[in-house]
């Protein structure tokens, strides 16, 4: 156990060395709400059942955060490792393969963490972003997005041969969801062809979901976005476990 946490550490302390992706996963999103705050403002709008835009996009930036460290930090860093012999030399060690999995999804999972409170805390400060959920199903909600993404992020990786393949792959999947989920513009505000596509995509299932305890609901009124969601974590962990090569 004290070689796992000694072993967490060290990739968080090479995760911050990153600045690119330091970027996107802590400061891009609070960006980005800073930005659109300042031009929307946070009134309250019918459109959004009397909430203002920055309480819609504060949990819609959440899984903007997921996408970024799921679909583009993740397999880039896994492809990139595998490539220096990075991952070779992790298996040689008397360490378990499974003992540097569980690291790195530790270390993903608690710098998208950091990002979120960030981002939580910008719009708390900056613009009293309304929250009228649980904490605890926002947390369970947040954490189901994230592992479901992470898995997508390995499963990508494992299929990649190399990391330039892998930031290829995992950039033209993300950018598309990135737009068409709800996860930079408000669904609301999308034309109803875009509305309907965007259900088969999976971070507008992440958005939704959160969006939803955002406001106070429960997961039986998301049950759909919940099965998506576990069904993706499911297929990603079980192909990336079949695939995944260390070098």
């Amino acid at each position: 156990m004290r070689a796992f946490w000694k072993l967490t550490l060290t990739q968080a302390k090479l995760y911050l060395r990153e600045p690119i992706a330091a970027f996107f996963t802590i400061v891009y999103a609070p960006m980005m709400l800073v930005l659109f705050g300042t031009i929307y403002g946070n009134e309250p709008t019918p459109m959004f059942g009397g909430r203002g835009t920055v309480d819609v996009s504060v949990p819609a930036y959440i899984g903007l955060i997921i996408l970024s460290v799921g679909l583009m930090g993740l397999p880039i860093a896994t492809a990139t490792s595998r490539e220096k012999g990075v991952l070779r030399r992790y298996r040689a060690t008397p360490l378990r393969p499974a003992t540097y999995l569980a690291a790195d999804v530790l270390v993903y999972f608690c710098m998208t963490l950091l990002g979120v409170l960030l981002l939580i805390l910008v719009g708390k400060i900056g613009y009293r972003v309304r929250f009228d959920g649980d904490v605890l199903s926002l947390l369970a909600s947040f954490s189901l997005g994230a592992l479901s993404f992470f898995a997508f992020g390995f499963l990508i990786a494992s299929l990649s041969p190399t990391a330039r393949i892998a930031q290829t792959v995992g950039m033209v999947i993300a950018f598309p969801m990135m737009f068409v989920s709800g996860a930079t513009v408000p669904l609301e505000v999308l034309p109803e062809g875009v509305r309907h596509a965007a259900r088969f995509i999976p971070l507008t299932h992440v958005v939704t979901l959160l969006r939803g305890v955002w406001v106070g609901e429960v997961w039986g009124e998301h049950l759909t976005e919940v099965i998506v969601l576990l069904g993706v974590l499911v297929v990603g962990v079980i192909v990336s476990a079949k695939t995944f090569r260390w070098e």
